[in-house]
């Protein structure tokens, strides 16, 4: 994926250049940037082009905020059918 798709506003680019930046800040920019998406991007494939562009340093918190997202991107939410599904707990 292209990056000027994946990251069209360098929201992620900038992230990773603010030092001393943490984990609260970057999932507030993680956020902003995938409300800047357009519509019908497939957003795992934008985080995967972004931690492949950028994220060299696994360390770095933004690094982390998108292997967040690609997990929780890749397991869906388990769906309770039948009378357990319409039942509130």
């Amino acid at each position: 994926m292209d990056l000027k798709l994946a990251d069209p506003k360098g929201l992620l680019r900038e992230s990773y250049r603010i030092e001393g930046i943490g984990a609260v800040e970057c999932r507030s920019i993680f956020l902003d940037w995938a409300l800047s998406l357009a519509p019908g991007t497939d957003q795992t494939a934008a985080m995967r082009a972004v931690l492949t562009s950028y994220g060299a340093d696994a360390a770095h918190p933004m690094s982390q905020v998108l292997a967040e997202g690609l997990t929780r991107a890749e397991t869906p939410p388990a769906r309770r059918g039948g009378r357990a599904g319409r039942m509130s707990v």
